[in-house]
């Protein structure tokens, strides 16, 4: 049994680790290019936000967002 775990951890940080090692590394060089996963999920939420607010705006434009006080049950 103590094999099978022994498997798992090198795994884990023989191969499945080897980006992060590489950012961690890279970090010591360039912040900006070892946080560039960041800076590229913070595009992709910036972007999804930007639409969602379009895609509002455009429902109460049209009038066809329920804005009633009674739309949920625990509003009475």
């Amino acid at each position: 049994m103590k094999a099978f775990f022994e498997g798992i951890q090198w795994l884990f940080e023989n191969i499945l680790f080897i980006l992060h090692d590489f950012l961690r590394s890279l970090e010591l060089s360039s912040w900006f290019a070892a946080n560039i996963i960041n800076w590229g999920f913070m595009i992709i939420c910036s972007v999804a936000i930007v639409y969602w607010c379009k895609q509002l705006m455009i429902f109460d434009e049209k009038g066809e967002e329920n804005q009633d006080t009674t739309a949920h049950s625990f509003l009475k």
